[in-house]
C-alpha cells in the first residue's frame, strides 16, 4: 500500500512520475546511459549489479523487476535468487565477486570504503572505467530503491516481470516514456 494518499493502491514508479513529473524528466536518460551505454560491463552484468544492490536494500520491487531484466540478458535465474537470498554466498563468476562485494559495501557502509576495496576490483582485471560504471549502477539503484520504498510501492510478481521484460526489450529511455501512460504500465 503506497504511503502517499494521492497514489493508487497498486502504485508503480510511473504513478510517482505522473504525480511529480518535474522531478522525473531526466531520469530515463540517466538510467539509459548508466544501464545501456558503453561500458566494460554487459547490460546483463549491470542488471545483476542492480539486483545485488536491491537485494542489499531488501527492495523486493527492484529485485523483481531487475532480476527479470537480467534474465532476459542471459543471467541464470538461480544466480539471481541466490543473490536475493544471500548476496555474499551467491555463486558468482570469480571476476564479478569483487565488484559485487564493492557495491554491497558501498550500499551498506559507504563511509567505510578503503583503497583495498578498489584494489580487489582492479586485481580481478577490471579498470577504473569499470569500477566507475559499477559505482554509477550502485548509486542509481540505491536512489531507485529509496524512491520505491519511500513511496511505499509494491506490485504483484506478474507486474514486476512485465516491467522487467519491457526494460529488457525497450530500454530505460524509450520513446513516450515521459508521456502520460495508462495506470501501472510504465516501469523502473
Amino acid at each position: 500500500m503506497p504511503l502517499f494518499p494521492s497514489l493508487p493502491g497498486t502504485a508503480a514508479t510511473s504513478d510517482v512520475w505522473r504525480r511529480f513529473p518535474d522531478k522525473a524528466r531526466s531520469l530515463p536518460q540517466l538510467s539509459e546511459a548508466i544501464m545501456r551505454g558503453p561500458s566494460p560491463f554487459s547490460p546483463g552484468e549491470r542488471e545483476l549489479i542492480a539486483a545485488c544492490v536491491s537485494a542489499c536494500n531488501a527492495c523486493r520491487y527492484c529485485i523483481g523487476v531487475h532480476s527479470q531484466t537480467a534474465q532476459a540478458f542471459g543471467v541464470d535465474p538461480a544466480l539471481l535468487q541466490s543473490l536475493a537470498d544471500d548476496p555474499q554466498a551467491a555463486p558468482v563468476d570469480e571476476k564479478l565477486k569483487p565488484v559485487l562485494g564493492y557495491v554491497r559495501k558501498l550500499t551498506l557502509s559507504p563511509a567505510r570504503m578503503i583503497p583495498a576495496d578498489a584494489e580487489a576490483v582492479f586485481d580481478a582485471g577490471w579498470d577504473e572505467a569499470a569500477l566507475h560504471d559499477a559505482i554509477m549502477v550502485c548509486a542509481l539503484f540505491n536512489f531507485m530503491n529509496r524512491v520505491v520504498e519511500g513511496h511505499g510501492l509494491s506490485l504483484e510478481a506478474d507486474a514486476l516481470k512485465t516491467r522487467g521484460r519491457i526494460i529488457a526489450e525497450q530500454g530505460y529511455d524509450r520513446p513516450g516514456r515521459n508521456d502520460p501512460v495508462p495506470e501501472n504500465t510504465d516501469i523502473n
